[in-house]
């Protein structure tokens, strides 16, 4: 149990000096309801990092094709393009007891909940493989005139959709209008009119100037100097300074790369607005949800190759030989407890993992770590899910699927059961929280140094301003606590070679994660999964046969 003095503390740190004194003030803080930590496994990975010798006896030897070392989104959908290519002969290799990676999910007596990802934009209709993967779930119901896939009602996100709290009340949607002047929204729309101009862009070759996966999209000139810029700059460029147009811009880096304004590339930020565009003057592309968000797709993704996959085994070391005068790959793995190993002789691996773990577990990068691999850095994120016995109170515009709090460093919650209908009763509210701090390695530090019972009272004490009453209707907190949650796009990642550079294999190690995207995203990590499927299953049928 915190004491008042340091409850004080924690919220002026996490929340600012006004949460800070509206929350405290009682005798004896507040009890917390029941709950406890959840992931990531850091403790073996902390070991292996620091050193830890891994030696695998004669006989705890297999033989496989392809070793997948990660059963994130990437990992999973490279087992997929593995399948279809006729190549069952793989195995994943998974720490975390869940599989999923940031799209994993839980599940309540009430509703099944996400603890990371939890939407997807409807794809284009030059999305091709994503398309066909969503509809092996039925997803979709026709195309529209411009061939887009029309997503089923059941499966879009339900109304009303979003809501931001502002001093005391609910407003719709995620911009700030109430209150707002008029140069507050001439700006706005002057925004707007541009992502719109954007949106139509084309180069040369006619490519879209922000695409999904964003390998499709162009790598002009204009668009690779939009990488030098930060998204604060691109803003002062056009004159814009509207504090409620940044907040509204700034709250979409938050949510897509745990980064301010001054933080984000502009190529990112324009990114987010743009890519979800298929054509001028059409609304954005609608959101896919299900109450457990992306776990939905886990579980799609998942079932086929449950039987092939190793849950809760550390990949310790990868080394690349040559093997009856082929390439080959030798892999060891540790158990998640660190009391058992196992190793791997395989054709291929297919590295699902983030691009920061190469130079801990690939020998040659151990001993000799490429320069690209550094400049790979990684937002820090607290997901809590806060299961309630009754809705919380409201004020203003009505409990929604996405729930904004304006004036906190949070991005709020979703709400699980909104998708199911169930407007009434008990309920499951995912808190988000990003860790901002221009250093990711202190971001990464804040975070780790609080606990479960820290983390759930700064969520209660956040949500308690707009809902009063959420202490008392909460019954149990579980706290998740991501260190590397997504890659960062600041200024010159994107386009400054580092990126590039991790994409191309290294031997018969081929690499796959949406962090090669520079962007964390689903479509990304789906892309570069399948993408690095293809390209084994492709050198597999070139192989001559032994």
């Amino acid at each position: 149990m915190l004491s008042e003095y340091s409850r004080r503390e924690v919220l002026a740190a996490f929340l600012g000096i006004p949460a800070a004194l509206s929350g405290c003030g009682t005798a004896t803080p507040p009890k917390l309801p029941p709950g406890k930590l959840v992931g990531a496994s850091a403790s073996i990975g902390h070991r292996l990092r620091d050193g830890l010798k891994v030696e695998v006896p004669d006989d705890k030897w297999e033989s496989t094709r392809v070793v997948i070392v990660g059963g994130g989104i990437a990992g999973l959908s490279a087992a997929r393009q593995l399948r279809k290519s006729g190549i069952d002969d793989f195995v994943i290799l998974e720490l975390e007891p869940r599989i999923g990676g940031t799209s994993a999910s839980g599940s309540s007596d009430v509703v099944a909940y996400p603890w990371g990802a939890h939407y997807v934009p409807a794809p284009s209709a030059d999305n091709v493989d994503l398309i066909e993967f969503l509809e092996e779930l039925n997803v979709f119901e026709g195309r529209d005139d411009d061939g887009d896939p029309i997503v089923a009602e059941q499966h879009l996100c339900r109304d009303p959709q979003e809501r931001i709290f502002y001093k005391g009340t609910w407003y719709e949607g995620l911009y700030l209008a109430a209150g707002a002047s008029p140069e507050d929204l001439d700006q706005f729309q002057q925004f707007k009119a541009e992502i719109k101009k954007w949106v139509g862009w084309r180069d040369s070759q006619g490519r879209r100037a922000f695409a999904l996966p964003m390998a499709a999209g162009s790598d002009d000139a204009d668009i690779t100097a939009l990488d030098k810029l930060t998204m604060a700059d691109w803003l002062k460029q056009h004159g814009w300074n509207s504090e409620r147009l940044k907040w509204y811009v700034e709250y979409a880096c938050r949510d897509d790369y745990g980064l301010t304004l001054d933080q984000t590339s502009a190529w990112a930020g324009l990114f987010y607005f743009v890519s979800r565009m298929s054509q001028p003057g059409k609304e954005p592309r609608p959101f896919i949800t299900w109450p457990e968000g992306n776990g939905r797709l886990v579980k799609h993704l998942y079932d086929p190759v449950e039987q092939q996959t190793r849950i809760g085994w550390a990949v310790a070391d990868i080394n690349p030989v040559t093997r009856d005068d082929r390439e080959a790959v030798d892999l060891m793995a540790v158990s998640a407890d660190g009391n058992t190993t196992i190793g791997f002789r395989a054709e291929h691996v297919i590295f699902a993992a983030p691009q920061f773990l190469t130079r801990y577990l690939i020998r040659p990068y151990r001993k000799d770590p490429p320069k690209h691999v550094t400049d790979f850095q990684y937002s820090a994120w607290c997901v809590a899910n806060l299961e309630l016995t009754e809705r919380p109170e409201n004020r203003g515009f009505p409990l929604c699927w996405d729930n904004v709090l304006y004036e906190s460093p949070s991005l709020g919650y979703v709400t699980a059961t909104h998708q199911k209908s169930m407007d009434y009763g008990p309920t499951v509210l995912t808190y988000y929280y990003p860790l901002c701090d221009a250093d990711p390695r202190t971001a990464r530090q804040r975070l780790l140094d609080q606990g479960r019972d820290v983390w759930a009272e700064i969520a209660l004490s956040d949500l308690e301003r707009a809902h009063p009453n959420i202490r008392e209707n909460t019954s149990r907190i579980d706290v998740m606590r991501w260190g590397h949650a997504m890659i960062r796009p600041t200024p010159g990642f994107v386009y400054g070679g580092s990126r590039q550079q991790a994409t191309q294999s290294f031997r018969n190690i081929h690499f796959a994660h949406s962090d090669l995207s520079g962007v964390a995203l689903f479509e990304e990590a789906f892309n570069r999964g399948t993408r690095a499927g293809a390209a084994v299953a492709e050198s597999i049928a070139e192989e001559p046969v032994a």
